[in-house]
């Protein structure tokens, strides 16, 4: 590429990173090319754990590296790699993490990406183990018909910065709103990056779901988006919308402990907590539709589930979603749309329920789960119809605001 773009900043904050993964081998995510290989592998930037290091550990090209790594290059041009996205759908931001490789990472990089119909994509053949490799011109040959260094620019040329050495992550804002199925990471000259996290959310066809059979409306692969929340301090909304099963409790919504809990507890005759305070977290659904079946799970959540949750749905236009972000959702009380009543929650356990919407047929564009008093969840599945009225434009959506509400104090 012998026109470089001009180099930008990197973001010091990142709200993004609450987003699903999109790149993440565990989503799907493939790495297809890599011009060389030679320390460590490509496959290992689209790992879902962190990196590791390990002091005293070497493979016969050398130090053993968790991440990608190149060899010292004494060649024209740059190293670059191909990742098919695991999760279609737009990027909000990347995360370029550098862990580890202290006197090793690459000094500069960009990012490309490309939105491309798979029935036009070609098979490429499975890379298998790379260590010590570099890209073979026949490889190099079938890339080519990808026209990679034509694609859009997402990141232009910027200088990653090392930080803690086990903890140096240079986040980037990305402000499309296209949506993108592969992605170009450019590292200039050559050198290491540990992790690469694209972070969205998915965008699906809606046109081709079929009318039959349920959808799960919240889904963060199909573009559902926590847009608030009273606590997580453990961990983000958003997690319990991601993709497949929870692997632990790292991997849903977990609140602090509430204070205001009473000294000794008490249940009600039918086994309920009598406790005042709750936690809440509101979403926006991928597309406006009618909830049939709800599911709620707090697997891996052993000692820590919430006692009772209930569920309520609303209409909100753009604007309005707008104002009740501003306003800390403080949304009146008749706007709500009852989908669950309050129900009795079980450590470790998947909940099954119908929604209260099945005669109804009312359509929402926002659901709030309500837990009290507190504890973490790790799936909430909303399965239903998606309706023909679309008050939330994808180009509209907001991008990347969470509220927060700390000194919420409803009853449940």
């Amino acid at each position: 590429m012998a026109d470089y773009p001009k180099e930008r900043k990197q973001a010091r904050f990142a709200d993004f990173i609450h987003l699903i993964d999109m790149a993440s081998e565990s989503v799907g995510g493939k790495i297809l090319f890599a011009t060389d290989d030679f320390f460590a592998p490509a496959e290992n930037l689209i790992k879902s754990d962190a990196p590791s290091f390990k002091a005293h550990e070497y493979t016969e090209f050398g130090k053993w590296m968790d991440g990608w790594e190149t060899r010292r290059k004494r060649t024209p041009g740059h190293d670059w790699c191909i990742i098919k996205l695991g999760i279609q759908g737009i990027i909000r931001g990347f995360d370029v993490d550098i862990s580890y490789f202290i006197g090793n990472y690459a000094p500069r990089m960009s990012i490309q990406a490309a939105n491309l119909p798979e029935d036009k994509l070609q098979e490429f053949p499975e890379r298998g183990i790379r260590t010590g490799a570099a890209a073979t011109p026949e490889e190099f040959e079938a890339i080519a018909e990808l026209k990679s260094e034509n694609w859009n620019y997402l990141v232009r040329m910027a200088e990653l910065k090392p930080g803690n050495p086990s903890s140096s992550h240079n986040y980037f804002p990305v402000h499309s709103q296209q949506k993108w199925t592969h992605i170009r990471l450019n590292i200039f000259p050559d050198g290491g990056i540990a992790r690469l996290r694209a972070y969205g959310t998915g965008q699906k066809d809606w046109t081709a779901t079929d009318p039959t059979e349920p959808v799960d409306l919240v889904a963060i692969a199909y573009g559902g988006a926590c847009v608030g929340f009273s606590n997580a301090y453990f961990g983000h909304p958003n997690n319990m919308i991601g993709v497949g099963s929870a692997k632990s409790m790292a991997d849903g919504w977990e609140t602090a402990r509430r204070l205001d809990r009473p000294p000794v507890l008490e249940n009600d005759e039918n086994g309920i907590l009598l406790v005042q305070g709750c936690e809440w977290a509101v979403f926006r659904l991928g597309h406006p539709g009618v909830i049939t079946q709800i599911e709620i799970d707090t697997k891996h959540f052993k000692g820590n589930s919430p006692d009772r949750c209930k569920l309520d749905g609303c209409i909100l236009t753009t604007q309005e979603e707008e104002d009740m972000i501003k306003q800390k959702w403080d949304l009146p009380a008749h706007k709500w749309k009852p989908l669950l009543p309050v129900m009795k929650l079980f450590p470790n356990q998947n909940h099954l329920f119908n929604s209260l919407t099945l005669e109804l047929q009312d359509v929402i564009t926002h659901a709030r789960l309500t837990i009290a008093p507190d504890g973490g969840v790790s799936r909430l599945r909303l399965k239903g119809f998606p309706s023909s009225i679309c008050l939330l434009r994808p180009s509209e959506k907001p991008s990347m605001r969470f509220s927060v509400k700390p000194g919420f104090r409803a009853n449940l």
